[in-house]
C-alpha cells in the first residue's frame, strides 16, 4: 500500500457544499493536509513545470490510522434461518462455471462455516473439484473432496449433504456438458463419527468464506445456490437448481432477479434476502443460455449467474478523516487536497463548480472524469528503471499502478482469471489520477495523459487570460443540459472518451441550443458507459463487438448491467463521434505525434478567421505530448458517419510513424475499408469547424497529443494562436 493516500466522496462541490476525504497513512506520526489549486501537472523541466498555488480553503492535521483494502467479491446474506430450520441433515448446491480451476487453495461456492469455533458447512471447488467441509464442534472441521479436477469455463452441478442419521457426508460433481476423456464427475461420501454442527454465528455468504477476514473467494460464475435441511436425490438437487420448488428448501437464491442493482432475492421460504459485495459482474450468460437472446432484459433466467472475481472492488469503505467545506465564494476550478507526512506526500484533487443554472464565467471546461475513472490504476506492464529513473529525476508522481495493485485495477486490465475488468470505481485512491503522474516514458515529451494531460489546457487558459469554471462528467450526467445552457462555451480536455447517453445528450443539446463547443482531443466520444443511480461512484463498460479494445466480451454478454443498454462503441449505437464533434477516432499508433498542414480550406472565409495571426503552413511539429500536436489517436471528419456537409477541414496531420494503423471497426479486411478508401488514407487527424444550429458552432481539434503544444515558446506558436483566436470568437 501507499505510505499516504486517500479518496473523496465525490469529485465535486459546489460553493457551500463539502466533500468528505477517507486517508490511510501508514506512519505513526500525524499528517498535514492544506488545499491547493492544480494548474499545471506535467514536472517535464522542458515545459512550464509542476504548478500548484496554496489555497486558504481549509487545512489542519489529523492523527495517522491505516485503513485497509479488502479485495474480492461475494454474496452476503446476514438473515439466519430460523431456529431448527437446519438441524439433523443438509443438502447444498448450485451450477458454478469455474475459472480458476487449477489454481490450488479453497475457492468458497456457499459458505456458513466457522472455522474456530467447527460451526457451518462450506461447498467449495478445489484443484480435486467439489468438496464439503462441515464443523464437527471444538474447533474441528471434516473436509471431504470428490479428487476430481473440473475443467476450467465449464458448467458443473455441485452439491454436497450431511445425512443425520447414517452420518454420512457426500459430495458431487456433475458436468453439464461431458467431454470425452474427462474424469471430472463423481461421487465421493465419507462416514464420519462425530456429529456435525449444522448451525453458525456467521453469516451465510456465496463466493467465499466469512471470518474476521472474508477469504477463499471464488473466481467463475454461481447459479442458483441453494440450502435444504435434508438430505436431497440427484434428481431433487437438479430440480431445485432449476428453480422447482423441493420439500425441505430452506433458501434458494434466483440471480436472475434485479440483475441491474445489488440485490440479491431469494425464493425460498424464509426470504433470507442479501446483497453482493465489492460489484461482481451480474448481466452473464447462464448454464440455460440458448443464444436465441443476447439482451438479459428479454430472458432474465438465462442470465441467472454472477461472475465473481478475487480482486473485485467497489468501496475501499475507509471512514472520513476531514471534510472540506467549500466556501460561499470559492472559484470554480481544479483543487487538491494535499496530505503530507515526513517525506511523503499525495494530492488528492477535486472540483468545485458552479451551481445549476449560474456561471462565474463565459467557459466551461469539462472534465473528462469518466474517462479518467475508466482508465483509474491503469497497470501497462512499461514500468522499467529507464522509466522510473526518469520519473525520479524530474520530481514526477512516485508511483505507478504497475507498482500498486492494492487499489484495484482499471478496465483496460484483466481479472486473474483473464476475464476483462468491466467495473470501475471513484470510491478507492486513483493513483493515476495525480498531478505529474507519467503514463509513458515519451522519447520526444512527458507522456502524460488523461487528467494531468489536460492540465496542459486549463494551464494554457489560465495563462491566456480565459477565465473558465470547470464541471465533471458526473455533473453532467446529473443535472442534464441545464448545467451548461449559462455558457457560451464548452470544452473539452484531450480524452473525453467515455460517456453515458446522459452526457452525451447533454452535450448535443448544448450544441443544437446554439452553444459553441470546442472538443481539443482525440479518441473522444467513443465507448458506452453505464452507471446506475443506487451505486453511486461506479462505472460500467462492456467492450462490445468491435473498435480499439483492451479486452473483448464474450458473445450474449454486451448490455450492460447497471443501465440494460446496449454496450460497446456509441458508433455501433448509431452515434458516431462525427455526429456531435464532426470528427471521430480514425487511427491509433504509438505514444508520437506528428503534425498539421493547412488545407486549402483554410481559406475559407468562414474560417479563415482561425487563423488569423498565423502563416505557417505546418502547424505544431512540436509539443509535451510525443514531440507533436498530431499523434497517439486520431480522429478524421466523414459524412458518411455524421460530419455536416458543410463543415471544412482546415487541416490534417500528415507523415505519421509506422506504428500507425486505421481503427479496426474501419478494416473490412486487407484490402477493403469501411470507407472505400485506402488505409493509409484514414492514418490522420482532421482539424473542422462548422455552424451549428441557433448560432452555435463546433471546433475540433482531432488529436489527443494536440494539448502538449499550447505552451511551447512560453505559449507563443501557431498552436496556442489557432485555439485563442477560436476560445475569443466563440466567447463573442
Amino acid at each position: 500500500m501507499l505510505p499516504i493516500t486517500g479518496y473523496p466522496d465525490r469529485m465535486s462541490a459546489t460553493p457551500g457544499g463539502r466533500i468528505a476525504f477517507k486517508v490511510s497513512s501508514t506512519f505513526e506520526d500525524d499528517y498535514t493536509m492544506d488545499v491547493v489549486r492544480i494548474r499545471h501537472g506535467d514536472p517535464n523541466p522542458a515545459g512550464p513545470g509542476i504548478k500548484l498555488i496554496d489555497v486558504p480553503m481549509a487545512s489542519g492535521t489529523y492523527p495517522s490510522r491505516l485503513q485497509p483494502v479488502h479485495l474480492g467479491s461475494y454474496v452476503r446474506i446476514d438473515s439466519h434461518p430460523p431456529a431448527g430450520a437446519i438441524a439433523g441433515s443438509v443438502t447444498i448446491g448450485a451450477t458454478v462455471w469455474p475459472t480458476l480451476p487449477a489454481k490450488g487453495g479453497v475457492q468458497t461456492v456457499i459458505s456458513t462455516l466457522d472455522a474456530v469455533a467447527g460451526e457451518g458447512f462450506a461447498l467449495d471447488m478445489t484443484p480435486d473439484g467439489a468438496t464439503l467441509r462441515i464443523g464437527t464442534g471444538s474447533g474441528t472441521v471434516e473436509t471431504l473432496a470428490l479428487g476430481k479436477r473440473p475443467r476450467a469455463r465449464c458448467w458443473y452441478r455441485v452439491f454436497a449433504s450431511f445425512d443425520g442419521t447414517t452420518g454420512v457426508l457426500s459430495v458431487t460433481q456433475t458436468p453439464m456438458t461431458p467431454q470425452v476423456m474427462s474424469d471430472d464427475s463423481g461421487t465421493a461420501t465419507l462416514q464420519v463419527s462425530g456429529t456435525p454442527v449444522l448451525s453458525s454465528r456467521k453469516p451465510l455468504l456465496i463466493a467465499a468464506e466469512p471470518g474476521r477476514v472474508v477469504c477463499n473467494h471464488f473466481n467463475g460464475k454461481i447459479e442458483a445456490p441453494f440450502v435444504a435441511a435434508r438430505v436431497l436425490s440427484a434428481e431433487e438437487v437438479t430440480s431445485a437448481l432449476a428453480g422447482t420448488d423441493v420439500a425441505g428448501l430452506v433458501a434458494a437464491w434466483d440471480f436472475g432477479q434485479e440483475i441491474s442493482g445489488q440485490s440479491i432475492r431469494d425464493t425460498g421460504p424464509h426470504g433470507l434476502h442479501g446483497a453482493t459485495v465489492n460489484m461482481p459482474t451480474r448481466a452473464m450468460k447462464g448454464s440455460t443460455w440458448s443464444g436465441e437472446e443476447m439482451s438479459w432484459r428479454h430472458a432474465p433466467d438465462q442470465y441467472a449467474a454472477i461472475h465473481f472475481h478475487e480482486d473485485d472492488l467497489y468501496d475501499c469503505g475507509w471512514e472520513t478523516d476531514f471534510v472540506i467545506d467549500i466556501p460561499a465564494d470559492a472559484k470554480s476550478g481544479l483543487y487538491g487536497a494535499r496530505l503530507r507526512c515526513g517525506e511523503a506526500e499525495d494530492i488528492i484533487p477535486f472540483y468545485v463548480r458552479p451551481k445549476t443554472g449560474t456561471r462565474q464565467a463565459d467557459i466551461c471546461f469539462l472534465a473528462s472524469t469518466f474517462t479518467y475513472q475508466v482508465y483509474g490504476n491503469h497497470a501497462r506492464g512499461n514500468l522499467d528503471h529507464a522509466f522510473r529513473t526518469r520519473m525520479q529525476n524530474w520530481g514526477a508522481y512516485p508511483h505507478n499502478a504497475d507498482d500498486v495493485p492494492d487499489y484495484a485495477h482499471s478496465t483496460y486490465n484483466y481479472h486473474p482469471d483473464s476475464s476483462g475488468v468491466c467495473f470501475s470505481s471513484r470510491l478507492r485512491p486513483l493513483v493515476t489520477m495525480r498531478p505529474g503522474y507519467l503514463t509513458f516514458n515519451d522519447a520526444r515529451g512527458s507522456g502524460l495523459r488523461h487528467f494531468p494531460a489536460d492540465t496542459h489546457l486549463i494551464d494554457w487558459l489560465e495563462e491566456m487570460g480565459h477565465d473558465f469554471d470547470i464541471v465533471t462528467d458526473e455533473d453532467l450526467d446529473d443535472e442534464g443540459v441545464d448545467i451548461l445552457k449559462p455558457y457560451k462555451l464548452v470544452i473539452t480536455g484531450s480524452h473525453p472518451e467515455y460517456h453515458t447517453p446522459g452526457t452525451l445528450d447533454g452535450l448535443q443539446a448544448f450544441v443544437d441550443g446554439g452553444g459553441r463547443f470546442m472538443y481539443m482531443g482525440g479518441n473522444g466520444f467513443y465507448w458506452r458507459v453505464a452507471r446506475h443511480p443506487d451505486i453511486p461512484g461506479m462505472i460500467e463498460i462492456r467492450r462490445a463487438e468491435g473498435g480499439i479494445r483492451a479486452w473483448a466480451a464474450e458473445p450474449g454478454e454486451y448490455f450492460n448491467q447497471l443501465d440494460g443498454g446496449y454496450g460497446g462503441l456509441w458508433r455501433r449505437n448509431d452515434r458516431p463521434p462525427q455526429k456531435l464533434a464532426g470528427v471521430g477516432f480514425s487511427s491509433q499508433g504509438a505514444f508520437e505525434s506528428s503534425y498539421f498542414k493547412r488545407k486549402p480550406g483554410s481559406d475559407n472565409p468562414r474560417a479563415a478567421w482561425i487563423f488569423e495571426g498565423v502563416d505557417d503552413a505546418v502547424l505544431g511539429n512540436f509539443g509535451l505530448s510525443g514531440g507533436g500536436a498530431a499523434g497517439f489517436e486520431l480522429d478524421r471528419a466523414d459524412i458518411r458517419l455524421g460530419t455536416p456537409e458543410h463543415a471544412i477541414v482546415v487541416a490534417s496531420s500528415e507523415n505519421h510513424q509506422e506504428s500507425f494503423i486505421p481503427v479496426l471497426e474501419d478494416q473490412l479486411s486487407q484490402r477493403n475499408t469501411a470507407t472505400g478508401v485506402t488505409h493509409a488514407s484514414l492514418i490522420r487527424a482532421d482539424m473542422t469547424y462548422f455552424e451549428a444550429p441557433n448560432g452555435g458552432a463546433v471546433f475540433s481539434t482531432g488529436s489527443i497529443t494536440f494539448c502538449g503544444s499550447l505552451s511551447h515558446n512560453g505559449y507563443r506558436n501557431n498552436i496556442s494562436k489557432i485555439i485563442d483566436n477560436v476560445v475569443k470568437r466563440f466567447t463573442a
